[in-house]
């Protein structure tokens, strides 16, 4: 993925379609849901793939996918506000995880809260 525009970059007009994609989703009880991303500098993207071993080298074989067209994916993330679609990305960063740490003094374990979970009520 590229995040800077050149010169000789085709207009959107000008791209050709990506056609159908390998896109990851997110099962729930009786549907799924498209995942959305953000770009290195933080701007929401819908991401899709051409091939489903680049989804797997990216997110791992047990990542579930759906194929949808070029056209869907952007429909389904408009009225998201999410207007970039990234194809075929391969830089993630890891996955975001609670973590152990230890007081000063030497005191028992204590996990860091988890950022994914924006809670104002302390951990039981």
């Amino acid at each position: 993925m590229c995040l800077f525009q050149y010169d000789d970059d085709p207009e959107p007009e000008e791209r050709v379609p990506a056609g159908l994609l390998y896109v990851p989703v997110r099962p729930g009880a009786a549907e799924v849901a498209v995942r959305m991303f953000r770009t290195p500098l933080g701007a929401r993207t819908a991401v899709g793939f051409t091939d489903p071993g680049l989804l797997a080298a990216v997110f791992g074989a047990q990542q579930p996918c759906i194929r949808l067209s070029e056209q869907a994916l952007r429909a389904l993330a408009e009225p998201l506000g999410v207007e970039l679609l990234t194809v075929d990305p391969t830089f993630t960063a890891p996955a975001v995880t609670r973590s152990v740490t230890r007081s000063v003094t030497g005191g028992s374990p204590v996990l860091a809260p988890d950022p994914r979970r924006a809670s104002s009520a302390p951990a039981a």
